[in-house]
């Protein structure tokens, strides 16, 4: 509670540059309020309001493309349920966490490694006679949404398997018994009782994800984004750090970041 306090509550209190002519190194005090000026000019400015319109749209689009895939955990959690050898399950397990404790500057320089016109990936396809030419995947901006929320699935489902697989143990082992006994075999058991049994908990986490909706991340976008995915891949937290950091724009930028925080509040009480 004091964590959350302390990194999420106290630094509320920077709202009020959303109000000002922020400038750095000013105090309080001598900041003029503007209102809700800074709200206004990003609808009002035809540049901006596009920029903003494309922002908003690389972002529902990215955390659409999460709740399609939000079930691919309680799935592989079922997977690692279902194998008969507990050294292997435990091997692949951790493999599958690993990424979660890995950082993005991390991810990328592995992902540059393979994905790069000269990567192991292109290498090898090359090799094999599969393509003529390299494939450039990281600076291109065709589906980069998609690649992104991939590379962010390989990192969490190992994580996000844990709690299916608590889950899981809690089933009653009497009902794969009763349904042995009545002839089911390892698959019907899978669809008649453990997703059934895990339904529960996936809406519950879903519903939790709403408020977070929006929260794309910021930290997978900067080191991804280069100049020719730049429109593509700038979600709304990229947008803000862009805007306020980038351009130099502090009180704008908190306007947006401020306005998302409240969308996202909404969401979650709804």
């Amino acid at each position: 509670m004091v964590f959350v306090f302390i990194f999420s509550y106290l630094p509320l209190r920077g709202w009020i540059y959303a109000f000002t002519n922020y400038k750095p190194g000013y105090q309080w005090s001598s900041l003029k309020f503007v209102g809700f000026d800074n709200f206004t000019k990003l609808l009002g400015n035809a540049i901006m309001r596009r920029t903003m319109l494309q922002v908003m749209g690389n972002t529902l689009y990215y955390a659409i493309l999460g709740v399609l895939l939000s079930p691919i955990p309680m799935f592989f959690a079922i997977f690692l349920n279902e194998m008969s050898s507990q050294k292997s399950q435990k091997v692949i397990q951790t493999l599958m966490t690993l990424p979660h404790f890995v950082s993005w500057v991390i991810m990328y320089s592995l992902m540059f490694f393979m994905l790069s016109p000269n990567g192991f990936v292109n290498t090898l396809l090359m090799n094999l006679g599969m393509i003529s030419e390299p494939m450039d995947i990281l600076a291109s901006g065709n589906n980069v949404m998609l690649s992104q929320r991939l590379f962010q699935l390989w990192k969490e489902t190992g994580l996000g398997a844990i709690v299916y697989l608590a889950a899981i143990s809690g089933i009653d082992q009497e009902q794969y018994d009763a349904a042995m006994i009545d002839g089911a075999n390892r698959m019907q058991k899978i669809r008649f009782i453990t997703i059934p049994s895990l339904a529960s908990t996936y809406f519950v986490l879903l519903i939790m994800s709403v408020g977070n909706f929006l929260n794309t991340g910021f930290d997978q976008f900067y080191v991804f984004q280069n100049a020719f995915n730049k429109d593509k891949i700038q979600v709304l937290d990229l947008y803000v750090y862009n805007l306020g950091i980038g351009s130099g724009q502090t009180a704008m930028a908190t306007a947006v970041g401020m306005a998302k925080s409240i969308i996202a509040f909404l969401l979650f009480t709804m």
